[in-house]
C-alpha cells in the first residue's frame, strides 16, 4: 500500500493538492442518494472528488488508509469571531470585569493588524484539529484596511475554506457606518482567485446589547451599500430584532442572523418567508438561556422551515473550538426542552454541521457532502479509539462520543492539512507562541486592570 506523502508547499504555505484514494473507511457521504458506504473508497484528483464507491480503480494514485475510520465531509462553521481567539487567556465566563464583553470591548481597540493575524491563526489551527474545514470569519474588530488584510492573510496561509465577513472596530461610534469604501476595496482587490475564500459583511444590530444599539438609519445605510456590492450580510440577533428588520424591509435570503433565541412564532414564520437563515452557537447560547435571551429555539425554526446551521461563536467565550461539542450542546438543549417527545437525531445534527452549513454560506454546490464533482473537503475520524469503539452506528458515535483528539486527517480542497492528528503545514507551537506574544504586548499596552497577567 502506498501511503500519502507530505505534499510540497505553495508560496502561501498551504500544501499542493495530490491525487489520492481514501480506502476502506466507513463513508458518510451526507448525500441522500449515495447514503452511507461501509468499507468504501473516495478518489480525489486536483482538489475534487472523482468517485465514491467500493474498490475504486485509480492507477498511480497515492493511498490514505481509511480502515477503522469514519470518512465524512469536513465541518462547516458559520459564525466565528476568530480575531479574539487569543483573548481566552483573559476571558472568565460571566465575570462582570473579565467576561467576554468587558474584555473584548476593552482590548479590541488595542489590537494591531499583527495581533489580529496571530489570533486568527490560533483559532484556525485549533479548528482544523477539530475537523472544521470551512469557517465564517465574523470579523467584528476590522479596525483598518490593514486589519482586514491581516485576517485574510491568516486564512489564506492556513489553507481553510471560508467567508470573511468584514465588520467594524469595537470602538466605532454607534452613529457612524462601517468602512464601506474599504469593503469595496477588499472585494475589488484583496480576494484570492482560487475560490477558497469569499467575502461578506457583518453589520451591527439596532437592538440594545452590550455594545449599544445602532440607529436603524445607519443599519439601513450599511445594508443598502453592502447589497449594492452584491455581498451577503450577517447580524447578531437579539429579542425583537426580526420584527424591527422586517418593518424596515431588511430581511432577505442574503441575510444570516446569529443566535436563535427570543423569537415569536410570527417572527420564525417571517424568517422562513423571507428565506433569512439562522446560525446556532449552542455552547454559548446555553449560557445565555438563563439570562436575557431565552431558550435555543432550534425546533421552532425547524418547524417553520428556516435554514439553520452550527457555529463556534468565539473560542475565547466558549474556551475551545470543539465542533463535536457544538453538536452535543444543541442535542442536550433540545433534550432538556422536549425529552424524547421530539427527537433530534444524530444524523440531523451531522447534517447541520456539514451540508446545512454549506447551504447557509451559499457553497453547497462545492462542499458539504462527498459527491463526485464537489471539492474534496474531507474529515477522517478514528473509530477504534478507546472513547469511540466499538462503533456500530457511526453517526451516533460522532455526536455522542467523538472529541477533537479522534480526528486523524483533515483535507481542504484536496490538500492534507492534518495527518495523524498533527498539523502538516503549520508549526502548532509557533502559533501558540505568537499568540502569547500578542497577549503579552496587549497587557503592556492596556495595563489590563484586574486581568490575569500571562
Amino acid at each position: 500500500m502506498t501511503t500519502l506523502s507530505t505534499a510540497p508547499a505553495t508560496a502561501q504555505g498551504a500544501a499542493l493538492p495530490e491525487e489520492f484514494v481514501i480506502r476502506g473507511g466507513h463513508v458518510l457521504t451526507m448525500d441522500a442518494e449515495l447514503g452511507d458506504l461501509p468499507g468504501a473508497d473516495v478518489h480525489v484528483r486536483d482538489g475534487a472528488i472523482v468517485a465514491v464507491g467500493n474498490d475504486l480503480a485509480a492507477p498511480g494514485a497515492r493511498t490514505i488508509d481509511g480502515r477503522g475510520m469514519i470518512v465524512m465531509p469536513g465541518f462547516v462553521d458559520t459564525h466565528w469571531h476568530l480575531w479574539n481567539s487569543a483573548l481566552r487567556a483573559w476571558v472568565r465566563g460571566d465575570d462582570p470585569d473579565h467576561g467576554y464583553f468587558p474584555v473584548t470591548l476593552r482590548l479590541g481597540p488595542l489590537f494591531t493588524p499583527e495581533d489580529s493575524y496571530r489570533s486568527v491563526r490560533l483559532g484556525l489551527a485549533e479548528g482544523l484539529l477539530s475537523g472544521i474545514t470551512t469557517v465564517h470569519n465574523w470579523s467584528h474588530n476590522t479596525r483598518s484596511p490593514e486589519h482586514a488584510d491581516a485576517e485574510l492573510r491568516a486564512m489564506r496561509e492556513m489553507g481553510v475554506r471560508g467567508r470573511f465577513a468584514y465588520g467594524w472596530g469595537q470602538d466605532l461610534p454607534l452613529d457612524r457606518t462601517m468602512d464601506l469604501q474599504d469593503l469595496a476595496r477588499v472585494q475589488r482587490e484583496a480576494m484570492p482567485a482560487d475560490g477558497l475564500l469569499t467575502l461578506g459583511a457583518a453589520v451591527r444590530t439596532p437592538i440594545s446589547n452590550p455594545r449599544g444599539a445602532v440607529p436603524i438609519e445607519v443599519v439601513s445605510e450599511e445594508c443598502a451599500a453592502i447589497r449594492g456590492l452584491g455581498l451577503p450580510i450577517t447580524m447578531h440577533a437579539r429579542p425583537g430584532i426580526v420584527s424591527v428588520l422586517d418593518r424596515h424591509g431588511l430581511l432577505g435570503p442574503d441575510l444570516q442572523l446569529v443566535h436563535p433565541q427570543g423569537l415569536s412564532l410570527e417572527e420564525c414564520q417571517r424568517l422562513a418567508a423571507q428565506r433569512t437563515t439562522m446560525t446556532c452557537s449552542p455552547v454559548i447560547e446555553m449560557l445565555y438561556a438563563q439570562a436575557t435571551r431565552g431558550e435555543i429555539q432550534f425546533q421552532e425554526l425547524q418547524e417553520a422551515g428556516v435554514l439553520q446551521s452550527l457555529s463556534v461563536d468565539s473560542s475565547a467565550a466558549s474556551a475551545n473550538a470543539d465542533f463535536f461539542g457544538c453538536m452535543r450542546a444543541l442535542l442536550w438543549s433540545h433534550k432538556q426542552r422536549f425529552g424524547s417527545r421530539v427527537p433530534l437525531t444524530a444524523r440531523r445534527l451531522l447534517e447541520l454541521a456539514t451540508l446545512d452549513g454549506a447551504r447557509d454560506l451559499g457553497i453547497a454546490d462545492r462542499v458539504g457532502s462527498l459527491v463526485p464533482g464537489k471539492r474534496a473537503d474531507i474529515l477522517l475520524v478514528r473509530a477504534d479509539d478507546l472513547n469511540m469503539g466499538p462503533v456500530i452506528d457511526p453517526a451516533f458515535a460522532l455526536v455522542y462520543s467523538a472529541q477533537p483528539r479522534n480526528v486523524d486527517t483533515v483535507i481542504v480542497d484536496g490538500r492534507v492539512l492534518v495527518r495523524q492528528g498533527e498539523l502538516t503545514q503549520v508549526d502548532a507551537g509557533q502559533v501558540v507562541r505568537d499568540a502569547m506574544a500578542s497577549v503579552r504586548d496587549l497587557a503592556c499596552r492596556a495595563e489590563a486592570p484586574g486581568a490575569d497577567r500571562p
